[in-house]
This record gives C-alpha cells, structure tokens and sequence, in this order.
C-alpha cells in the first residue's frame, strides 16, 4: 500500500513539490515522503475518527460528498506533515497538500476499482487505514450500500454475516471493527 501512495505522490507533485522555490531541491524527497506518510495518517484519521462510512463511500464511488470530505480532512493532514517535517510555512504546505492530494487519492481510488489492476485493491485501502486487515470490506460496503445509502443498520446487518450472525471477533467485535464511525468511540 505504501509503495503504491509513494509511487502517486512522485508521479503527481512535480510542480508542487519538484518546481516550488519554497521546497529546496534536497528537500525534495522528504517532502514527498512527508506527504505520503500525511495521506496515509489522514486515511487512518479518517477510518478512526468517524468517518470511516465516508471512506468506504469514497472507496465504492458511490458518494461524492464523502469524496470531499475525506480529502479535507486528509489535506489538513498533509498540511501538518509538512510543516512539521520540512518547517515550511503553513501557505506554503496548505499549496503543496491542495494541489497533490485529490489528484493522488482520486488515482488511489481509481486504482482500487479497477479490476485490471492488481496493484491495490479498497480492502488493502481500508486495512491499511483501520488496522484490521484481511477484512473483506468492500463485500460488506457492497452489502450495506444495496440501497444507495450507508446507515449503521446497514453496517450492522453486514458485518453480523461477515461475522457469523454478529458473534465477537477478537480485537473488540463490531464496536473494535466499526471504530469511530459515526463519531462516537
């Protein structure tokens, strides 16, 4: 998963990371690193942090408006990274986020949809943000998004059949699986 977000950020932030007189040139390579670890740790924000339905939403394609609320919110993640990382300034970072991470996480998203690409898939997307990997997560948004819209009973009746009728699962059960998804924890 990481080396496939590396992979993006380098292909898509020539002129924001590469040609920015504000990044030094041997800062270049912290820089993309910066922004891969930011969209990474925004992902994993996202999924624990109450929008995880937003995230598999923006995963299925079936909702927009999580699209743009996930890359906010991975944006300002971005933007701190780099302001921590490489101490440019806050314009400068929130430049840098704006113009690499909606051409990178759409490419994602569209990488893990295509069936034709074997390099990343959503489950490996979603595992990587929750931490619960080998979770068939786009089973069960499939699932739960049946009627256009995602909804915890929705959540719940699919992950009760991924679980054998709701039966706990080490690591917490549904409360551990589902994390932060309507905000509470």
């Amino acid at each position: 998963m990481l080396e496939t977000l590396m992979n993006l950020v380098r292909q898509h932030s020539g002129e924001a990371v590469v040609n920015n007189p504000a990044i030094p040139n041997e800062k270049n390579d912290d820089a993309i690193q910066a922004i891969s670890g930011g969209i990474m740790g925004g992902l994993q924000q996202q999924a624990q942090g109450g929008g995880l339905g937003n995230l598999l939403g923006m995963l299925t394609g079936q909702n927009s408006t999580a699209h743009t609320d996930v890359t906010q919110g991975v944006q300002q993640n971005v933007q701190q990274n780099l302001m921590q990382k490489l101490g440019i300034s806050p314009q400068v970072a929130m430049s840098v986020a704006s113009m690499v991470v909606p051409i990178v996480l759409n490419k994602l998203m569209h990488k893990a949809q295509d069936p034709n690409d074997q390099s990343i898939d959503g489950n490996t997307i979603m595992g990587a943000a929750t931490g619960k990997q080998g979770t068939d997560w786009m089973s069960m948004a499939q699932s739960a998004m049946a009627d256009g819209k995602l909804d915890m009973g929705d959540l719940m009746r699919a992950m009760g059949r991924q679980q054998g009728g709701g039966s706990q699962q080490s690591g917490g059960g549904l409360g551990g699986m589902l994390g932060g998804l309507f905000g509470g924890r």
